[in-house]
């Protein structure tokens, strides 16, 4: 007890501690983000954008998909260019352009000799890099000479998000359908928007030699090189990782034993559990995870021979109805979805499992919060739809079209229709877990951390309504990844873990006090690192040097627990093999092995590549990224929700006897089509990305000119025996679990007394 106790008040204190901090690092984060100038004048005075012309360019840029086509400072679609990184380099150059025709008669720059060319490159960082920003007056104020060059890049900019024949290659290359943007002041007012935001890029704090994104994106043509910060933290986020380890270590040197049971049951503990009507009624949300997987995979598909047509598929005129924008949003945000839903549904079905109490009205509130949910994705996706053809309208789309925050793209009306979807969640969850809190007992701290991770999971989603349509990006920017990495990456985790930890000591695998305290000590090492490692994602997003510190700190520290994955892994293994009834569960606990393996890879390996800030500033962006982010979301969390999903299907239909031959397609299938994705694929584009971003700046890893090279399209095309692989899976899943309700086998089954909580 005195044991529990203490990590109880470490856990409480921690969290206190690294809210607090983050809390703060917000605070400053809105104090030093990247000014929004009322005007941007020229050397006479002259009006070049004004406020209005920028913000309302940003909404241009949320309509049409935002960072689901291309990227702005780094986070966003990789087959458009990140756009900040090209307008700058664009603009460099038809500076430097503008200097030669006039002074050297050239067409030009690069029809000069090497030593003109190094001089008018000096010259031009010395031209971008001063902050010309007078906070008085709240005006930019440019030389005359590039005033010209903006104007050049934005006419070549206006004619490619309209339908200009002359950019229509360059349209394809990009997956942009013609008329992306069809009113021509939208086209120009998201040129004010673009600059903006490459203006940050290459624009130094004041009192610094930095600029407002840390120097990002690599370019040497405009100085932007790694910071000192950068090699400094880089080098001290390994110390951390090595050390974390080390100590990790140690505590399972002198900590970790035997963790099973002394004596097994006879029989399955599970069996004998009473169904409640809203425990069945939770089967229809595992018939919608089957629906919105396909789907993904189907947009997936999709989104990807967009990189190998850009606007066709097969011939067929798609990007007409369905653009790459369009699939890559739904596909990303379906991820988050049915991800989500098979945890909501589990969550539901297990409340009146643990406690053995059917509150009134509760099968209601799961059939409410289930028609909710269908409304909430029909809606959205509509709306989303809507918008990004541009028949919407810019006054209407940030409440109910497309947002443009790659995996919170939902317009505000439907946000706020999911929180409040969510907190009936939370509440339905809660006053059927209550009993069970009440009544204290062995597990009553296991169910204590499931009903705080389910608080958590209602509540903060809410970040995601912090920001408002002209909030600044860095704001957006922190408050988004609190959704992302926080909402979707730590709550849900520590939720997963809590009922994992519940099912094995109610199936008599584990002692309780033992999986007490080794959840406890599991969520108080993820928390540590975890927390504060949301900054990670901040490094290069208008925030003060600070961040990097603290994100290259602690993210290294939310590998630690991953190290040590194989124990858990080992461990379920242990326990698939203990007792014969136990093969009923070899599914569910073979994908909970996989979430192991793909927590130590997935999450662990491809996670730390990119983490440090040195590698971060070459690789954000690049395929690299989702190389982590598939393997992480889905190897991760995805296998957690099947594997969660899998135990209450064996609960709703306990007398029904499983096909182990699909469930074994489905299961290898899926695994290796995830590995073949990434090692054949997103990872060897990645390192050609990365080597080109090294060699020439982060613009050309990023540009048309790299990405539809014969060895791009070749890497892409090799995807598809994987996905196809992979789909098979899914496809077998589906099968299984329609087989469940449509002939089924039904078989005896045996179980001891009743299980009390």
């Amino acid at each position: 007890m005195n044991s529990t106790r203490t990590l109880w008040v470490g856990l409480a204190t921690l969290l206190i501690a690294s809210f607090a901090v983050l809390l703060w690092v917000g605070s400053e984060i809105h104090r030093q983000s990247p000014p929004m100038p009322e005007r941007v004048v020229g050397p006479k005075g002259e009006a070049i954008f004004t406020r209005k012309d920028i913000e309302t360019g940003r909404q241009v840029w949320q309509s049409i998909g935002g960072q689901q086509l291309g990227s702005i400072w780094g986070h966003g679609g990789y087959v458009a260019p990140d756009w900040s990184a090209d307008w700058l380099h664009r603009e460099a150059e038809a500076v430097m352009d503008v200097w030669a025709r006039r002074e050297a008669g050239a067409e030009s720059y690069k029809k000069l000799d090497a030593g003109a060319v190094a001089a008018y490159q000096a010259r031009v960082q010395a031209l971008m890099r001063p902050n010309t920003y007078d906070t008085a007056t709240k005006t930019i104020r440019l030389d005359a000479d590039r005033v010209e060059a903006i104007r050049n890049v934005a006419s070549h900019y206006i004619r490619l998000f309209g339908n200009d024949p002359a950019t229509a290659t360059l349209r394809e290359a990009y997956a942009m359908r013609n008329d992306t943007v069809p009113d021509a002041e939208h086209r120009r007012q998201l040129t004010a928007f673009y600059w903006w935001t490459a203006w940050a890029a290459v624009t130094q704090r004041p009192g610094s030699d930095i600029t407002y994104t840390a120097n990002w994106p690599a370019d040497e043509l405009v100085g932007n090189t790694p910071t000192a910060g950068a090699f400094v933290w880089t080098v001290f986020s390994v110390l951390f990782l090595i050390a974390g380890i080390a100590l990790l270590g140690w505590h399972y040197a002198v900590n970790h034993g035997e963790e099973l049971a002394p004596s097994l049951p006879r029989s399955d503990p599970l069996a004998s559990i009473r169904l409640t009507s809203s425990m069945k009624a939770t089967a229809k949300y595992f018939w919608v995870v089957i629906a919105l997987f396909l789907t993904q995979i189907l947009l997936g598909a999709i989104t990807a021979h967009y990189q190998v047509e850009g606007q066709q598929a097969y011939g067929f005129a798609l990007a007409d109805v369905l653009p790459y924008s369009l699939t890559r949003t739904w596909h990303t945000q379906l991820a988050v979805l049915w991800i989500a839903t098979a945890w909501l549904g589990m969550g539901l079905y297990i409340g009146p499992a643990i406690s053995g109490h059917e509150p009134r009205f509760q099968r209601l509130g799961v059939n409410l919060l289930w028609v909710c949910l269908l409304i909430i994705v029909i809606g959205a996706f509509a709306g989303q739809w809507f918008a990004v053809m541009q028949k919407l309208g810019l006054e209407r789309n940030f409440w109910f079209g497309h947002q443009g925050w790659e995996y919170v793209d939902l317009g505000r009306f439907w946000q706020w229709f999911l929180f409040i979807g969510l907190g009936l969640w939370l509440t339905l969850v809660g006053r059927s877990l209550w009993p069970a809190i009440r009544s204290g007992g062995e597990s009553r701290s296991i169910v204590v951390l499931l009903f705080l991770s389910t608080v958590a999971i209602g509540l903060f989603y809410a970040a995601g309504l912090m920001w408002g349509e002209h909030t600044s990006l860095s704001m957006v920017e922190y408050w988004r990844w609190w959704v992302v990495h926080l909402w979707v990456e730590g709550f849900f985790e520590v939720f997963a873990v809590a009922v994992m930890s519940f099912l094995f000591t109610r199936l008599g695998l584990l002692q309780t006090k033992t999986a007490t305290t080794a959840v406890l000590f599991a969520t108080i090492v993820f928390m540590a690192g975890g927390v504060l490692g949301t900054l990670h994602h901040l490094y290069f997003t208008g925030t003060p040097t600070a961040v990097i510190a603290l994100g290259a700190s602690f993210s290294a520290l939310e590998v630690v627990p991953l190290a040590y994955v194989g124990f858990e892994a080992y461990h379920s293994y242990r326990m698939g093999k203990a007792t014969p009834w136990m093969q009923r569960y070899r599914w569910p606990i073979m994908f909970f092995i996989a979430v192991a393996f793909w927590n130590l890879v997935g999450a662990g390996l491809f996670g730390f590549l990119i983490n440090p800030p040195l590698s971060l500033y070459y690789m954000q962006g690049l395929n690299l990224t989702p190389t982590h982010g598939h393997t992480a979301l889905f190897g991760v969390y995805g296998m957690l929700g099947i594997g969660l999903m899998l135990f209450c299907l064996r609960g709703l239909k306990p007398d029904v006897a499983w096909n182990e031959k699909v469930l074994r397609t489905a299961f290898w299938a899926m695994n290796i089509g995830l590995a073949g994705m990434a090692l054949f694929t997103l990872l060897p584009l990645g390192i050609l990305q990365l080597n080109a971003a090294l060699e020439h700046g982060y613009w050309y890893a990023r540009s048309a000119e790299f990405m539809q090279q014969p060895i791009v399209d070749l890497l892409v095309w090799m995807r598809v025996p994987a996905d196809t692989l992979f789909s098979v899976g899914a496809l077998a899943l589906a099968w299984f679990v329609f087989r469940l309700w449509v002939a089924p086998r039904r078989v005896a089954i045996i179980a001891e007394a009743p299980a009390r909580a």
